[in-house]
């Protein structure tokens, strides 16, 4: 089925992803996929919370750091700023110990670890899924389309859900115990009223955000995942092993598009030794994409005589893609 018919069908699939090594196109068929359904009249936010994300460069536009920045009628890409969100993550966490504990200032030795806490990947990671979570919650667009980092810290942000689910979940029942522990010390003291379980409510409000990102990424009805390759023995492999372990958390892969496809007519005529060699190498790939994925793959994208960057060029891969 063509990629155009995929969003045609099923056009309740509102999360589109693109994934992949590095280097492959991600963000340039990501760009490319969101122009094509602005340009059918859909209202799409392109995102990416990739540190070297160059969304900025492919529509020359700087737009990193700044929210949604519009770049054509219904169209609007952001770029997330890690280091800004993890300040105010840090804030944020200072915040809530100050609501939660009466205290009038954080004490020191609680800050420090908070501010050391934010050299750690962890902080940085948590950060990150959080503004992920803010972006595709909000409703506001009808599609989000999201541009993943590289595949490696792509299936580390997507197990990242399970893993902070099954933590809260653990986190939470210790905390209703208790709970229901203070109820009975206090009946036994003949007290009528309890202070509100502040601790419990943020854990519970944390697992409700968890749970509704996870059920968007693994939402075959609504999330859509591309992987992209292309016609080279290494990335053929990797791809195959990579849907191997994004099965596993049970993302739903929609098919693949395989770029940067050297056109036929190249190899035709008097061409150096060199070229023809990888014209025929190409080819012979291209024959085990086929035979491997088959009707899976959506698209075969050309490769483009010049860089795809600004909008003139983005249409004109979106016709050849579409």
């Amino acid at each position: 089925m063509p990629l155009r018919e995929v969003f045609e069908s099923q056009p309740e699939r509102r999360y589109i992803m693109f994934g992949g090594k590095g280097g492959l196109g991600k963000t340039t068929l990501s760009a490319t996929c969101a122009f094509w359904l602005a340009s059918q009249g859909k209202k799409v936010l392109l995102f990416s919370v990739d540190p070297q994300a160059s969304l900025s460069d492919i529509f020359q536009r700087d737009i990193f750091g700044q929210g949604p920045v519009s770049i054509m009628q219904n169209l609007w890409a952001q770029e997330v700023d890690a280091d800004r969100r993890i300040r105010e993550y840090q804030d944020e966490i200072r915040k809530k110990i100050l609501d939660m504990y009466g205290f009038e200032r954080v004490p020191e030795e609680i800050d420090n670890y908070i501010s050391a806490a934010s050299a750690e990947p962890a902080m940085e990671e948590s950060a990150i899924f959080d503004a992920v979570v803010d972006i595709i919650v909000q409703g506001d667009y009808d599609y989000y389309i999201y541009d993943l980092v590289p595949l490696g810290h792509a299936l580390y942000y997507l197990s990242m859900a399970k893993v902070y689910d099954e933590w809260i979940n653990k986190i939470t029942k210790l905390r209703e115990e208790m709970g229901r522990y203070d109820q009975v010390a206090a009946t036994m003291r003949r007290q009528e009223t309890h202070e509100e379980d502040n601790i419990l409510k943020e854990l519970q409000y944390i697992k409700s955000r968890i749970n509704a990102s996870s059920q968007i990424l693994t939402d075959k009805r609504r999330t859509a995942f591309f992987f992209v390759l292309v016609p080279e023995e290494m990335i053929i492999l990797d791809t195959r092993k990579a849907a191997e372990l994004f099965a596993r958390f049970d993302v739903p892969i929609s098919g693949y598009v395989v770029n940067r496809v050297l056109p036929e007519d190249l190899g035709r005529g008097n061409i150096p030794a060199y070229l023809k060699n990888r014209i025929d190498l190409q080819q012979k790939y291209m024959a085990q994409i086929r035979a491997s994925l088959g009707k899976d793959v959506l698209a075969y994208v050309p490769e483009m005589e010049r860089d795809v960057a600004g909008l003139k060029m983005i249409e004109r891969l979106a016709e050849k893609l579409f």
